[in-house]
């Protein structure tokens, strides 16, 4: 199967959302007025399946399509304003698009509904570097300071915290730019070799030159330590060649740094398909499914390997 996921371009990611949507989808009223039969009905507002329309927005946003990606992601948070996820993905679009300021907005209310957020903290403490709103930016880098120092690298956001401060700090300095931080939920951050480093491991891994990508992985991590995309990209190649206790291994490293990895967690479950464990399939299946308000397609594609008993089709 090739990899598809954790690449550079998008995904957004290692963000869970957290709430079900229950009743979002906006109500299109009754008829307005009172009285007799002749009055004029209420003005109603369209009504989006945030499922599909967030689907739908990925897939744009993956094809570097922004502005449709942005319309999609504003149809969510009008069907979700609750979500912040929904919010989150906004603001990665529009700042894609060149709308920094509006991305800005959303990453601000994303934030509002979920301050917890390192990822959204760190994209929104950028977008403010880049609007040279220098105070406010300072102020959202404190912050996550506050919780590096607080967490002191023993908590399980030990390496988001220390990378959104790094991204932040470099965004801030003239040599700096936004863009080391990856447009990806759970984004890497990366040392000036690491970046090349895991770009050739992708390249390498969709060549299904698993030894040559092993070695790449090596570096990206030696470069900026780990983290739990590369853990799940060496767990990845060590599956393909044959270590399945090399993968699980991995798998776990990543999932003990970043519990809510999308990517770790499907390709766990696919590695218990693999070893006859499908009861510990569905356990990490009922996870993704618990954080994947919209759908996501790690769930999806754990499911279907769950279905076909390893036997995907792919």
């Amino acid at each position: 199967m090739p990899m598809k996921r954790l690449g550079l371009a998008g995904v957004a990611g290692l963000l869970a959302v957290a709430a079900p949507l229950g009743g979002a989808l906006a109500s299109g009223g009754g008829g307005g007025g009172g009285g007799g039969g002749g009055s004029m009905p209420s003005m109603t507002t369209p009504e989006y399946d945030p499922a599909v329309e967030y689907q739908n927005g990925m897939a744009a946003y993956q094809a570097g399509k922004f502005k449709d990606a942005a319309r999609n992601f504003s149809h969510v948070t009008e069907a979700a304003p609750g979500e912040a996820h929904g919010w989150h993905m906004l603001g990665m679009a529009k700042v894609g698009a060149g709308d920094v300021k509006g991305g800005s907005k959303a990453f601000e209310r994303a934030l509002k509904i979920e301050p917890g957020s390192i990822d959204t903290a760190r994209e929104y403490a950028l977008t403010l570097v880049t609007l040279k709103l220098t105070d406010r930016a300072n102020a959202e880098l404190a912050k996550l300071k506050a919780r590096a120092t607080t967490c002191a690298d023993t908590c399980a956001d030990a390496a988001a915290l220390k990378a959104a401060v790094t991204a932040v700090e470099q965004a801030s300095t003239p040599a700096g730019a936004p863009a080391a931080a990856l447009t990806t939920p759970g984004g890497l951050i990366f040392a000036p070799d690491g970046d090349a480093a895991y770009v050739r491991a992708v390249s390498l891994i969709n060549e299904r030159r698993y030894a040559e990508a092993l070695v790449a992985l090596d570096k990206a991590e030696a470069a900026f330590g780990a983290h739990p995309d590369v853990l799940t990209y060496q767990g990845y190649v060590w599956r393909k060649l044959g270590h399945l206790d090399q993968a699980e291994a991995h798998y776990r490293a990543a999932l003990a740094i970043a519990p809510t990895h999308r990517g770790a967690t499907e390709y766990y479950g696919e590695l218990k398909v693999i070893e006859g464990d499908l009861p510990g399939a569905k356990v990490m299946l009922a996870r993704l499914d618990a954080q994947c308000a919209f759908g996501c397609v790690e769930a999806e594609e754990l499911r279907r390997w769950i279905d076909h008993n390893g036997d995907p089709g792919s």
